[in-house]
């Protein structure tokens, strides 16, 4: 059962699938068996037909099948999304054109309703409504018509030019003469129509045409084509007979002994009723029905059901985020209670578990971290940014309200770039800017396996160690330079592989340390090198914490989103907020302004109260390497087939390219949600940094090429995820959808946007229907204002807002366009310039072919075995040459029997010291060689006498009750929770058991006297 408070303060994710095939596990995104034919090739084969291979190589400069097959591709993409567009635009205007035309639609919204107490002394000529409050009927007889009576009949009305066409000769009531005295008027006693209404003193009242409800119509009157006729004085002139061979007549006649009110389908069989119909229309016109016709019914029945949708979406949203803000949020980022506390998980079942760190380097140096604080990884990928931009990120995690004991920072440098206007690699810039320990001041290429195709999937890295000292906060710092092989030391960029390889550099280092898997030489080093400065194993880190080198860090961000990973085991994944820092630079950074702060607290906000942010922003954003579970734990972004897919280097369709090589931050969110439905990725407000945003247009054009690409691909994926939580329209799979669908329309929104303001100027609003576009405009578009002022109150972000509003062809038209036509271009573009570098063309394309032999895979014991060989290869060698005999030295059983690992780690820790030495040494000579080229000489007391005894670095259940760099103890927290009776019984030990310093449950703590047995540590019991 899960301890109690394990579940955070979102709501609760619950499965709607029932089906089994439902519960198994996501399919790869990425397919490793690639079929040569699929439906989607044939389509993008048929699409563009219209240009041959020969075409493309010749005048499209496309020799390799491959670009032509994504030039196909584009083409197919772009296809869907223009009739994706057409069908947004159809739907949006031409729908109703067709079902409810606009002079059908102009009636049911221009009629004069008569025949109630609200209109006295109105009656009704032809179809138009005349005022009797005047009139001195001609008439001989008394006369007093009712109200809304139709008084057609009590006039002679000539015969119309539409009844004289010869197709209606035949039938007798295109031409009848209904003034007789059997019409149930005495025949026509007001006179001819056109002199009887002035005679009678009849005023016109109105241009609309008069109006029948359904109820109006009654016996005698017929509906056609939405026009009413009064067919009484017809009827009762020819005693109700029908005349023989007379179609017109029947339909008539047939209508009436029917009792149909609607007899528009007997006047369309042929042309002849078609032209009888317009005749009657002319002669027996009594109004027009004011109800809606069907079309103009399902028309405006569809209206209403896509305001209902659309605007109930917008409006949850908005208060889902509004509710987010203010009551889910602040209960994540308060600093945990006491039971909420995890001890630390670590590998039990490890060889290195119980070791002391191998050159005692950290234990002297680091103080204790509070029992909240899980050992993080500050990772920070740098490629051609410059000294400032990269100070000003170490500088602000560094200086975060995080102790340095728990937070490692980890630069990986990618390739050996000099960034354009630098005066330096960045590599040089790194190394510069920490204190390097004296242990490992040269260190050495290491061998690794590159996110890469062909020769270049062999890379080599060089780990620098030290502190990066700022302040008062002297922090550990890895530096991970991507130097290359010495084959391509000539080639523009050695070592270059992109962003996805040096994140996957530290996946895949902690998912082989976790699961004790074979590692390659460059992950042993940083095994090495982490122990060394941390002073624990890294299978105790948990969180990694990943920000771009243009990012700085508010000072409690880390704190913050901590707390969240503390308060709820569940979040999987986390962002902040990210603000713009030069948003005045030029009006290329002010129209991004409000895009930023609307996609963070309207789109995130309300995603996160889902636990489902479809994208964590790489430039700011938390993961989790594992996640206890019970008394067990999960790896989570260090589990293999994640780290597997994403480190995907065979790339050839145009949907994978799209997906690995321009966003890979979304891809790596949307892996996550595929393996873990169930786990939460959040958005939290409170913590929040800021970065640099493209200030020319060229560039930003260039970044939302690669973001719209990378938007579009990555929803095709996520929007098949059938279990994210919701059922229908109030599912995250829903909103996925729209926000797909959404996204491809971008073009024509803006042109709708534009037509819709036009047409709420000029329409005139008289009934409901015709408010509802108004009405869906003035919700998408000002709703995030009020959003503003509930969430931030801050005024100046409404500005921001009408600045974001007039750049609105900019968003929805030009950078879509731009983007979708460029679908096969997989380049960084202007984003990151190098100097003297031409056009990117990105890393997706394979040279060379890759030896397997040249990255060796060992385990931790096997490389730590070979290292203590070595030692004692050069301890005998040193004690040779110092006693200058040439005899050999007694045989030193150093196999794993003689528990070589087990009492020689504390042996070796001297010679490890001697700033020369090359512990990764595979020769298999007796000597060994330190950075100069000369043999290395040790002295020959034993090591073991300058051996300091330092204190082990597992502090976790020493609780403190006061800590005067802490919030705990008396402190009062900020947040709003106070921590003043935190003290476990028995000096900071749990009383049922408790665990021991490693973090590890007494009664399963490692026992050196038993050397663990060959298995997969601790495994992860179940993925979810």
């Amino acid at each position: 059962m899960p301890i109690r408070g394990e579940r955070g303060a979102t709501l609760r994710r619950g499965r709607t699938l029932v089906r089994q095939d439902r519960g198994q596990a996501a399919a790869p995104m990425i397919a490793k068996e690639k079929r040569k034919l699929t439906p989607w090739v044939v389509y993008s084969k048929v699409i563009s037909f219209w240009a041959p291979g020969v075409l493309l190589a010749k005048l499209g400069g496309m020799p390799d099948p491959n670009m032509q097959q994504a030039w196909r591709e584009k083409i197919a993409l772009v296809s869907l999304i223009v009739l994706v567009c057409c069908i947004v635009v159809y739907v949006t205007i031409f729908l109703a054109m067709t079902f409810c035309p606009q002079d059908v639609a102009k009636k049911q919204s221009n009629v004069f309703q008569i025949g109630d107490q609200s209109t006295p002394n109105t009656i009704g000529i032809l179809g138009y409504a005349y005022d009797t409050s005047s009139a001195h009927w001609t008439a001989s007889m008394s006369f007093t018509p009712s109200p809304g009576q139709d008084l057609t009949p009590f006039f002679n009305v000539p015969i119309p030019s539409e009844c004289n066409s010869d197709k209606l000769k035949n039938f007798r009531a295109a031409n009848y003469d209904v003034c007789v005295d059997n019409n149930g008027n005495n025949g026509c006693p007001l006179g001819d129509v056109d002199k009887g209404i002035g005679a009678n003193g009849l005023e016109k009242m109105d241009q609309r045409p008069i109006g029948y409800d359904w109820d109006k119509v009654g016996s005698g009157y017929f509906v056609i084509n939405g026009e009413v006729l009064n067919l009484t004085p017809y009827l009762l002139a020819v005693d109700r007979k029908a005349a023989k061979d007379d179609m017109l007549d029947e339909a008539i006649f047939g209508a009436a002994n029917a009792g149909l009110v609607d007899a528009t389908l007997l006047f369309q069989r042929t042309s002849e009723m078609k032209q009888a119909s317009k005749c009657l229309m002319a002669r027996f016109k009594a109004g027009v029905l004011a109800k809606d016709t069907p079309g103009c019914f399902a028309v405006n029945l569809f209206n209403y059901v896509a305001l209902i949708i659309i605007g109930g979406i917008v409006l949850t949203r908005f208060f889902m985020a509004v509710v987010f803000q203010y009551f889910l949020s602040w209960q994540l980022v308060r600093r945990p209670p006491r039971e909420k506390i995890r001890p630390l998980s670590y590998n039990a079942a490890a060889p290195w578990t119980g070791k002391k760190p191998q050159t005692g380097g950290a234990a002297t140096k680091l103080g204790k971290g509070d029992e909240d604080e899980l050992f993080t990884i500050m990772l920070v990928t740098c490629y051609s940014e410059g000294e400032e931009s990269i100070r000003g990120t170490c500088d602000s995690l560094c200086l975060t309200d995080f102790s340095d004991s728990r937070k490692l920072l980890f630069i990986v440098a990618d390739g050996i770039i000099k960034g354009s206007g630098n005066d330096r690699s960045t590599p040089d810039i790194c190394v510069d800017m920490i204190e390097q320990d004296e242990a490992f001041l040269d260190p050495q290429p290491c061998s690794y396996l590159a996110v890469a195709a062909g020769s270049k999937q062999h890379n080599m890295a060089k780990v620098y160690c030290g502190h990066y000292c700022v302040g008062d906060h002297r922090t550990p710092a890895l530096i991970v330079v991507k130097c290359g092989t010495p084959e391509e030391q000539e080639a523009p960029k050695p070592g270059n592989r992109g962003k996805r390889d040096s994140q996957i550099i530290l996946m895949n280092f902690f998912s082989r340390v976790i699961f004790n898997e074979r590692m390659v030489p460059l992950h042993y080093d940083l095994f090495r090198k982490v122990h060394h400065l941390m002073g624990v194993t890294p299978d105790l880190f948990e969180i990694v914490l990943m920000v771009d080198a243009d990012t700085k860090v508010y000072k409690d961000s880390l704190r913050l989103l901590v707390n969240c990973m503390n308060n709820d085991q569940m979040i999987m994944g986390l962002c902040g907020e990210t603000k713009i820092a030069n948003k005045r630079d030029s009006w290329v950074t002010a129209i991004q302004v409000f895009e930023y702060f609307i996609s963070h607290h309207l789109s995130k906000a309300f995603e996160s109260v889902f636990g489902g942010v479809t994208c964590l922003p790489g430039c700011f954003c938390m993961y989790r390497l594992k996640a206890r579970k019970g008394n067990d734990w999960v790896p989570i972004l260090t589990k293999p087939e994640i780290c597997e897919e994403y480190s995907q280097n065979v790339v050839e369709t145009l949907h994978e390219k799209n997906l690995l090589l321009l966003g890979e931050d979304r891809f790596l969110t949307t892996l996550m949600l595929r393996n873990f439905p169930a786990r939460k990725m959040m958005f939290m407000p409170q913590a929040i940094c800021k970065t640099l945003v493209p200030d020319e247009f060229k560039v930003l054009l260039s970044q939302r090429r690669r973001w719209i690409n990378s938007t579009v691909h990555n929803l095709m994926e996520l929007v098949l995820v059938r279990n994210l939580c919701g059922t229908f329209c109030l599912s995250m799979q829903f909103s996925i959808f729209l926000d797909l669908v959404g996204t491809v329309a971008l073009p024509v929104a803006v042109v709708l946007t534009y037509i819709l303001i036009v047409r709420a100027c000029t329409t005139k609003y008289n009934s409901v229907a015709a408010y509802l576009p108004l009405a869906m405009l003035i919700l998408v578009l000002f709703l995030p204002g009020v959003l503003i002022m509930i969430t931030t109150r801050k005024w100046v972000y409404i500005a921001w807002m009408f600045v974001y509003l007039l750049a609105l062809p900019v968003w929805n038209l030009i950078l879509p366009v731009y983007a979708y036509w460029h679908f096969d271009d997989f380049s960084w573009g202007e984003t990151r310039k190098v100097q003297g570098e031409g056009k990117d063309k990105g890393h997706g394309d394979a040279e060379g072919t890759f030896d397997a032999s040249k990255v060796p895979l060992k385990r931790w014991e096997d490389y730590e075995r070979k290292r203590l060989r070595s030692i004692r290869r050069k301890e005998r060698q040193d004690q040779q040459f110092d006693d200058g005999s040439s005899y050999n030295m007694p045989t030193v059983d150093d196999s794993a029997k003689a528990g070589l690992l087990k009492n020689s780690v504390e042996d070796s820790m001297y010679y490890e010291s001697h700033p020369g030495y090359s512990f990764m040494n595979d020769s298999t000579t007796n000597s060994v060689y330190d950075s100069s080229g000369t043999i290395g000489h040790y002295p020959q007391q034993h090591p073991q006498q300058n051996l300091q005894q330092h204190p082990q670095q597992y502090e976790l259940q020493n609780y403190p009750t006061v800590n005067s760099n802490s919030v705990y103890g008396n402190d009062p927290d900020p947040y709003g929770q106070s921590y003043n009776d935190f003290s476990y019984p028995g000096g900071g030990q749990q009383q049922h058991g408790g665990y021991d310093d490693f973090g590890g449950h007494q009664d399963q703590q490692y026992q050196q006297q038993q050397p663990p047995s060959r298995q997969r540590p601790g495994g992860p019991r179940e993925y979810n």
